[in-house]
């Protein structure tokens, strides 16, 4: 039976596996942890979400939800268990993050065409290998890369928002409501008014942010997608108010008007025990985390059982070394998969190892590789990460602007949207199903 190896056992790598697995390929799946852990990983299990628990937005006429909908398409291993381990989030997909993660060790481990070895790799191993270790790729195994790919590796920061417990909630100051009413009232509020605001903001812009270590400091690059919210509130006194502390689409039912400023809270778990403050990553010491943060009404006395962090992330000069197929141009043998290929999401992550472990399988096979269509939206982001054109190369999330533009203009945003996802969808259906046949 052929075989091939990936390192990690994240989205990317879980997704690469199981496209392998279900194709006929024998997977040597390689996974660190429970032996060693990355500085913001913390669950043994697989495919654990770290920042945020929400998969973004379910809408097709989204970009988030047209790549899920392609995504099933192709057979998901992370839909299929995001699915049953859902939490109420409005309009978008979130999961309880344990269950979720449970769910897909299961399938994973089950698999009878995947064997899991557990254990550091340090270096590239002979034979067809996918690297899908994300970016926080341990220090051995990125110079082993670095060493095969002859570039210099980008850097930014990445950070990870605090979750609080339920009943250190105080229910008489806050709300629930979905924002513009989509979906059920799935998000707590909690309402600031323009004194209270003023007095968050300034205290949030004074307070101390953990030092970060002196390798760390030597290219520090904060991404934008995902900005620690303290950077963000230095850049203006409204900021926050068009950003994560948005009102739009909400009122207060105490007042029915809609409040100065709004801190949505998501739910972290399906029992709803606990809640993550949405849009709320963090480099600030927990001190002050503690401190700053129980200045917003309803906080007041919040229990934190896991407190903001910032870490490096790293990721390759992917328009010099990939193709559209995540495969190294220099060393055909290997793969890339995930955030370490400069694709920035927990879905886009999940999506690029399907794609990758589907054309490894076919190498493997003996066919030629495939490119996905450039309307749909893996497509897409495919291409964005591989194009030789684009200078000074940053993380690319999934987003309606990547997309070829329709042959005739359409104004409306949701229709032009609407019609972008349909086109798409309709050309992986045409792909998937020329090829079945």
């Amino acid at each position: 039976m052929i075989s091939a190896k990936v390192i990690g056992a994240g989205l990317a790598g879980c997704e690469a596996a199981w496209t392998l697995a279900e194709n006929g390929i024998q997977v040597f799946l390689y996974e660190m942890k429970p032996e060693r852990y990355t500085p913001a990983h913390h669950y043994a299990g697989f495919a654990e979400l770290v920042c945020s628990n929400s998969l973004k937005a379910s809408r097709l006429e989204s970009a988030a939800g047209m790549l899920k909908e392609e995504m099933r398409m192709m057979g998901s291993v992370t839909m299929m268990c995001a699915e049953k381990s859902a939490v109420g989030a409005g309009g978008a997909l979130a999961v309880d993050r344990e269950k979720f993660s449970d769910l897909v060790t299961e399938k994973i481990c089950h698999h009878p065409n995947i064997r899991v070895i557990s254990g550091e790799v340090t270096e590239i191993p002979d034979g067809y290998t996918m690297i899908a270790t994300g970016p926080l790729t341990s220090d051995a195994l990125a110079s082993s890369v670095q060493a095969l790919c002859g570039e210099k590796y980008l850097s930014f920061f990445d950070a990870a928002a605090p979750i609080i417990t339920a009943e250190s909630i105080d229910m008489d100051k806050v709300f629930f409501a979905a924002r513009y009413g989509r979906g059920e009232d799935d998000y707590l509020n909690c309402p600031m008014n323009q004194e209270e605001y003023q007095a968050f903001y300034e205290a949030l812009t004074e307070a101390e942010r953990a030092p970060l270590s002196t390798f760390d400091q030597r290219d520090f690059k904060v991404y934008e997608g995902c900005m620690p919210v303290e950077v963000m509130a230095r850049r203006g006194p409204d900021t926050l108010r068009f950003g994560p502390l948005k009102p739009v689409g909400l009122r207060d039912p105490r007042t029915g008007k809609r409040p100065w400023a709004v801190l949505q809270l998501r739910k972290e778990n399906i029992e709803g025990s606990l809640y993550n403050l949405v849009g709320f990553q963090t480099n600030l010491k927990f001190g002050e985390q503690k401190r700053v943060f129980s200045m917003i009404p309803g906080l007041e006395q919040a229990e934190f059982i896991r407190y903001g962090v910032m870490h490096r992330n790293t990721f390759l000069d992917s328009p010099r070394l990939l193709n559209s197929a995540f495969q190294l141009k220099k060393e055909p043998r290997i793969f890339f998969a995930g955030q370490i290929t400069g694709v920035e999401g927990y879905i886009e992550s999940a999506a690029s190892g399907i794609w990758a472990g589907y054309n490894l399988s076919r190498i493997l096979k003996g066919r030629e590789i495939l490119a996905l269509p450039p309307e749909t939206m893996l497509g897409a982001l495919s291409r964005y990460i591989s194009n030789p054109a684009v200078t000074d190369f940053q993380p690319m999330g999934s987003n309606m602007g990547i997309l070829p533009p329709l042959a005739q203009p359409v104004r409306d945003k949701k229709e032009r949207y609407g019609l972008l996802a349909q086109r798409g969808i309709t050309a992986l259906r045409q792909l998937l199903q020329a090829v079945s046949e």
